[in-house]
C-alpha cells in the first residue's frame, strides 16, 4: 500500500501543477490574423470565429496597421464604454487606445484584464469606418479554467 501511495503523490502533484499553469496561462491573439486592422474586414465575424477570449488574453496587432500616408488610410482604435455606443458608433465617451501613428511596427497590445464586455472600433473618418459595421468588434473574456 505504501508503494501505491508513493507513486500516486508525485502524479497528483504533477496534475495539480499542470492545472494551475493552465489557469494562469494567457493567449496572445492577433486580431484579424495576417490581415491586421484595416477597412473592408468584418472584425465582428472574426471575433465570433476566433473566440472565446479569456481573462488576461492579449489582443496583439489588433491595432497593427500601416501609418497614414498618401496611399494608406488612417485607422485608430477606441474602447467604447457600452453596447449602445458600440451599436451607434458614438465615440463621445470612448477612450482612444491607439491613434493612427500607433499601428506601425509591432502594433498596440490590449490585455483583457476583467470579466466584462470590451467594445472596440475605429473612429477615423468621423466614425464612418465603424458605421459601416466592419471595423468594430467586442470581446467578453471568460475566466480560464484548467479542466
Amino acid at each position: 500500500m505504501k508503494r501505491g501511495i508513493s507513486f500516486a503523490v508525485p502524479g497528483l502533484i504533477f496534475l495539480l501543477t499542470a492545472c494551475m499553469l493552465a489557469v494562469g496561462e494567457a493567449d496572445t491573439i492577433v486580431v484579424g490574423g495576417s490581415q491586421h486592422w484595416h477597412s473592408g474586414f468584418n472584425y465582428t465575424y472574426w471575433s465570433i470565429l476566433n473566440g472565446p477570449f479569456f481573462i488576461n488574453d492579449k489582443l496583439v496587432a489588433m491595432f497593427k496597421y500601416n501609418p497614414p500616408s498618401k496611399t494608406n488610410r488612417r485607422y485608430s482604435v477606441y474602447l467604447l464604454p457600452n453596447l449602445w455606443s458600440f451599436i451607434t458608433c458614438d465615440f463621445s465617451n470612448a477612450k482612444l487606445l491607439a491613434n493612427p501613428q500607433h499601428g506601425g511596427g509591432k502594433g498596440y497590445v490590449f490585455q483583457l484584464t476583467n470579466w466584462r464586455p470590451h467594445y472596440f472600433a475605429s473612429g477615423e473618418e468621423n466614425g464612418l469606418q465603424c458605421q459601416h459595421g466592419q471595423m468594430k468588434f467586442f470581446a467578453v473574456p471568460l475566466p480560464r479554467s484548467g479542466f
